[in-house]
């Protein structure tokens, strides 16, 4: 009668273990999903902002149709694709997007222009938005990706196939030093 007592007790404690074990793992998971989508809203954000930055350049520069046409592009590559290809198109968008603020130097009226202070203001707000996004992410991942693979969390998390994420990661060309010369 004990060692009955004592088996449905070890059996209570190891089913007790798996369910808190799972639970925590989804609750990762998902927390992985909802900071990916505060990088996708602020994503959203800008990709909404760009056709009136491009629209108000436009009256200003008309012969620098390349430099919007570029924007336009980036823009549109923003939409789909897995978290890492829409980050790369994004970070051709920030590039796209230096081009245009740079335009704004060889045209004094567009560098006066209202609107175009407003939307120069509203990127440079959603640029701050997203960088913050991205370090929750990739914190978001990493704590995720730690509790995957810790013992003896990493043995239900292969049972139940919760798959490694990759965090996010700067190109190359970015990690570059800066020249500065006066």
């Amino acid at each position: 009668m004990l060692s009955t007592i004592i088996i449905i007790a070890i059996i209570a404690i190891i089913v007790l273990f798996l369910i808190s074990t799972y639970n925590s793992l989804v609750k990762y998971r998902n927390w992985v999903k909802e900071s990916w989508s505060q990088i996708d809203v602020q994503l959203k954000r800008r990709h909404d902002l760009i056709p009136n930055l491009v629209n108000t350049v436009k009256g200003y520069a008309a012969h620098e149709k390349e430099t919007l046409e570029k924007v336009i592009q980036a823009r549109n590559q923003l939409v789909s694709g897995t978290p890492q290809e829409r980050i790369e198109a994004d970070n051709q968008i920030q590039g796209a997007l230096k081009s245009i603020f740079a335009l704004s130097e060889s045209y004094p009226d567009l560098k006066a222009n209202q609107n175009f202070l407003n939307l120069q203001e509203e990127l440079t707000s959603s640029e701050n938005k997203v960088a913050y996004s991205r370090q929750l992410y990739n914190k978001t991942v990493a704590d995720y990706n730690i509790k995957r693979e810790s013992f003896p969390t990493n043995i239900i998390a292969g049972m139940f196939n919760f798959e490694h994420e990759d965090q996010l990661t700067i190109p190359e060309e970015e990690r570059e030093v800066p020249n500065v010369e006066f």
